[in-house]
């Protein structure tokens, strides 16, 4: 049985993870989490108790991070200040949480000799142009424009810096837009599905032309443990399973699979900085690696994923007024 430290397993993608390995290994798993708001343990209900562990801790409290990183054959590092928006207003837990939280789990990586596995973002590239046929590749120059993605562009490079100078046995993968169960409602697919059950309008920024590469948060999660399992040590690996949407055409999807007229939604002001286009190239992961998703086909999975919300809403409730409050002090 293999101990794995998974950092950020009450959040969205990091729950998905440990709940795919749960039912994919024998591995147990130990979740170091804050517990801040995009934390949630009722997203971890259910896990039995011989392998599955939660601390609730920092991770840029040294102590609380040795102690673990001691014990485990591997640490999965999810953790990190994720919105776009929130890294615009306040950037500081952005650089507290993306670099000192990284700097401080790759120094008790180092110091136990600790297989670790950084899990990053494809905004740390940039964005492309609507009508630029390349996509991002393990070669792309990093281009980050946000708070947020300069701060994870810097995670990856400590990574990078960590291997190379100190031997730490690291993998790196950078991730396109995640959607599925368990994602927080102030994130877009969740919002627009969540406001239509509860009779609002879904809103859109500008004109919706802005192009994410979605991935089921599922697929994310049997690459990552694919990476863990088969990566090369000093390796980048980018996941993404061709899933090109504009942001009009998933806002009409969504409405359409929740039985609505596809133009029953509101424009509102975009976004500072927002990026144009998202594309990823994983065929690195693919060819070397041998992985492929298993959400190939993006409504399938979007419909998965507006049945959780339907079947869940105890689980997102308590968030949703709270979250469409903030978003309608800023007019969006």
């Amino acid at each position: 049985m293999r101990r794995l430290v998974v950092t950020g397993g009450a959040g969205f993608i990091g729950s998905n993870f440990v709940h795919h390995v749960i039912e994919h290994t024998g591995d147990h798993v130990t979740v170091l989490d804050k517990l801040t708001y995009a934390g949630n343990l009722a997203s971890l209900e259910g896990l039995p108790e011989d392998r599955f562990t939660f601390v609730r801790g920092d991770i840029t409290d040294a102590s609380v991070v040795d102690a673990l990183v001691s014990e485990a054959d591997a640490v999965v590092h999810y953790a990190a200040e994720s919105h776009n928006d929130n890294s615009l207003h306040d950037p500081r837990p952005f650089l507290d949480t993306n670099i000192i939280g990284t700097y401080t789990l790759l120094e008790a990586a180092r110091r136990h000799g600790t297989r670790f596995h950084h899990i990053s973002t494809d905004e740390v590239y940039g964005d492309l142009e609507l009508d630029d046929p390349e996509r991002f590749s393990e070669s792309t120059p990093y281009n980050p424009s946000s708070p947020y993605s300069s701060t994870k562009a810097g995670s990856d490079l400590l990574v990078r810096a960590w291997v190379r100078s100190f031997g730490v046995q690291a993998t790196i993968s950078n991730c396109s837009n995640n959607y599925g169960p368990y994602q927080h409602v102030e994130k877009f697919i969740p919002r627009q599905i969540t406001n239509v059950i509860r009779g609002i309008r879904p809103k859109l920024y500008g004109a919706g032309e802005n192009v994410r590469d979605w991935i089921h948060a599922e697929d994310h999660s049997s690459a990552v443990l694919t990476i863990l399992d088969k990566g090369v040590i000093g390796e980048t690996y980018l996941i993404g399973a061709d899933g090109e949407k504009n942001n009009l055409e998933v806002v009409e999807l969504i409405l359409d699979l929740m039985g609505q007229p596809s133009d029953a939604y509101d424009h509102v002001t975009d976004r500072a900085g927002h990026d144009l286009r998202y594309a990823i190239d994983s065929t690195k992961l693919r060819s070397e690696l041998g992985w492929s998703p298993k959400f190939r086909d993006f409504e399938a999975g979007l419909a998965d994923t507006v049945r959780w919300y339907r079947d869940h809403e105890s689980w997102w409730a308590s968030a949703k007024d709270g979250v469409e409050a903030f978003y309608a002090a800023k007019g969006q």
